[in-house]
């Protein structure tokens, strides 16, 4: 399922026009956005949790080149399933 999709499946189970969900939709991941950005966690029951993790410096290597190489420490958005949505899944 992609954006446009999920604005159809929306729009059609709650009566609203698609460019009023559309809209809703992109408020809702602006919000997710905008929250994580500033280090805080989303978290919706029964869906499931948005917060951000660390990852630490390491040494990789270029697989072309076999060359060591640095990788900085950077943030990394992480969801984790809340119990309802991994029960509809698993069942």
């Amino acid at each position: 399922m992609n954006k446009a999709d999920l604005v159809n499946e929306i729009s059609s189970k709650t009566g609203l026009t698609k460019t009023k969900t559309n809209d809703v939709v992109d408020a809702i991941v602006e919000s997710i956005q905008n929250a994580l950005s500033k280090g805080e966690r989303v978290t919706l029951v029964g869906f499931g949790t948005f917060d951000t993790i660390t990852r630490k410096e390491r040494k990789g290597r270029n697989p072309k080149t076999g060359a060591e190489l640095y990788i900085p420490e950077k943030k990394a958005a992480r969801f984790k399933a809340g119990s309802n949505l991994s029960n509809v899944v698993n069942s």
